[in-house]
């Protein structure tokens, strides 16, 4: 396989909007987290599981960013590489930047996969009603 500068640069605008969706999605569970905290009452019982969720859903998205970030280090770390003529040091570190970017997109399909289960637990808080 040959690889050139311009292999991992193409990983650049596709790390940096993935890190983009991922603070979407983190604000969005942090206006949750404000929303329930604010109409809290004194019964909190049925808030528990969605209180288990969010903090999971947080931990996720907290690792699908670090992650990512780590992916593009590895990005621009390749790119030093090969531009300082380290070819073979830069196809493993351009493999373990794929690897780390697979890793973040699967916690990022176990969060979407979160996400709807606490959207479950609304309906299912609306049935009830």
């Amino acid at each position: 396989m040959d690889l050139t500068l311009s292999t991992p640069a193409l990983l650049f605008p596709a790390i940096s909007l993935l890190l983009l969706a991922y603070t979407n999605r983190f604000l969005a569970v942090a206006q949750v987290i404000r929303q329930l905290h604010a109409h809290l009452s004194e019964s909190n019982g049925e808030y528990l599981e969605e209180i288990h969720s969010l903090r999971r859903r947080v931990s996720l998205i907290r690792a699908m960013q670090g992650i990512g970030v780590l992916s593009l280090f590895c990005c621009v770390l390749c790119m030093f590489l090969l531009f300082a003529g380290w070819v073979l040091a830069g196809k493993y570190v351009f493999g373990a930047a794929l690897i780390l970017l697979l890793w973040s997109l699967a916690l990022s399909v176990r969060e979407i996969q979160l996400s709807g289960e606490a959207l479950n637990l609304h309906l299912r808080d609306l049935e009830k009603r």
